[in-house]
C-alpha cells in the first residue's frame, strides 16, 4: 500500500495510537463512556423501537454476489428436524440448524484487525498477529465494545433533497455539517453517526448488483474529508447504509489510495465501523417528526466472534 503523501499527513494527524494506552485494542469503544450512554437513554421520546438490520437471507437474495470473491450469504441447514427425543418420545418433538456464511454477509460490525497498511494494523501491531488458525490474535471482533449510546441520523439525500445519492457521490465534511444542521443536533464525544445514503433501497427493491457494485462500478459512500471530522468530533462510530462503506472510486483519483476510508478509519484512528445497515424506517420515522432531534437511542451488541476480523449485528434505534 503506497498512500499519497496528502493521505500520509492526514493518518498522522488523526492517529489515535496510545491515547488509551500502548494495549488499548477498543480504540474509539472508549468513547463509550456510562455519560455517553444515559445521553442515549435520554434521546428516547416516545419508545419506538426500529430494527436496522437486513434480513440474512440464502444466495440469489443476500447483499453477496460474489464481489469480492469467497463472501458467502446465509446458508441455513437442518441438523435435526421435528425429531422425538429418546428420553421421551411421544411427549414433544424438536429441531436443530446450523448457520454458516461470512462474518460480512449482512449488517455487520468490522474489527479493528480487518484491514492494514504498511504491515501494521491499529496501534502499531503487526499483521503478523492474525494466522489462519489463530485468526486475529490482535483486535479481533471480541474486543469490539457492546454499543448504547446516542446515534445521530445523517440523512444526506434528505439534506441535499435528493431521492438518493449518484454512484461515486462522496459524503464530505461539509455535508456532514449541513445534515447535523438539519438534525438539530450538536455532536459530542462518543456519539455514533448513521449515515444514510439511499443507496440500500436498490438492494431493497431487488437490484442487488447496483446495490454492490453499483452503475459502471462507481458507489456512493464515505469521502476522505469525513475522517478529519469524525476524528475532531471524537465520535464512537459510523454505520452506513451502503456495501462498501466509502465512495468508489477513490476520490483522490489515485488507485493507490484505494479503501483510504476503511485503512484511515480502522488502522489509524481506530474507529468502529459498519456496513449493510437498513436506515430507511429510522429516516421515515425522523422525517415524520420534524419537531424533534434525528436522534435515537442506538443498542447494537456484536457477536463476540473470538479472532474475527468483522461480525455479525442486530442493532436498534430506540425513538
Amino acid at each position: 500500500m503506497a498512500f499519497s503523501e496528502e493521505l500520509r499527513e492526514l493518518a498522522q494527524r488523526i492517529s489515535n495510537w496510545g491515547r488509551w494506552g500502548a494495549d488499548d485494542q477498543r480504540g474509539t469503544g472508549n468513547l463509550l463512556t456510562p455519560e455517553a450512554a444515559r445521553r442515549g437513554a435520554e434521546s428516547v421520546v416516545d419508545g419506538t423501537a426500529i430494527p436496522l438490520a437486513l434480513p440474512l437471507l440464502g444466495e440469489g437474495k443476500g447483499v453477496q454476489i460474489g464481489q469480492p470473491a469467497g463472501r458467502l450469504n446465509a446458508v441455513l441447514t437442518f441438523t435435526t428436524m421435528n425429531e422425538r427425543d429418546p428420553m421421551a418420545p411421544g411427549i414433544w418433538t424438536g429441531c436443530d440448524d446450523q448457520l454458516t456464511m461470512s462474518t460480512s454477509a449482512g449488517t455487520h460490525m468490522d474489527a479493528l484487525s480487518h484491514v492494514a497498511y504498511d504491515g501494521l494494523l491499529y496501534n502499531g501491531r503487526s499483521t503478523d498477529t492474525i494466522g489462519a488458525a489463530s485468526g486475529a490474535t490482535w483486535c479481533g471482533a471480541e474486543q469490539l465494545r457492546p454499543i448504547s449510546t446516542r446515534a445521530i441520523l445523517v440523512d444526506v439525500p434528505r439534506t441535499l433533497e435528493i431521492e438518493f445519492m449518484d454512484p461515486g457521490q462522496p459524503v464530505t465534511g461539509a455535508v456532514l455539517d449541513a445534515a447535523m444542521e438539519r438534525a438539530r443536533v450538536t455532536p459530542e464525544p462518543g456519539d455514533v453517526l448513521l449515515v444514510r445514503t439511499g443507496d440500500v433501497r436498490h438492494y431493497l427493491n431487488g437490484d442487488r448488483r447496483r446495490y454492490a457494485v453499483g452503475k459502471d462500478w462507481k458507489l456512493p459512500g464515505i469521502g476522505v474529508s469525513c475522517v478529519d471530522w469524525f476524528a475532531s468530533h471524537d465520535v464512537a462510530g459510523v454505520f452506513t447504509d451502503t456495501y462498501s462503506h466509502e465512495v468508489f472510486p477513490p476520490e483522490t483519483g489515485n488507485w493507490d489510495d484505494l479503501l483510504a476510508v476503511h485503512l484511515l478509519c480502522l488502522r489509524d484512528l481506530g474507529l468502529m465501523q459498519g456496513q449493510n445497515w437498513n436506515l430507511e424506517e429510522l429516516a421515515d420515522h425522523c422525517d415524520a417528526h420534524p419537531d424533534r432531534p434525528a436522534t435515537a437511542q442506538l443498542t447494537a451488541v456484536p457477536e463476540p466472534l473470538v479472532g474475527a476480523t468483522s461480525t455479525p449485528v442486530a442493532p436498534v434505534a430506540l425513538r
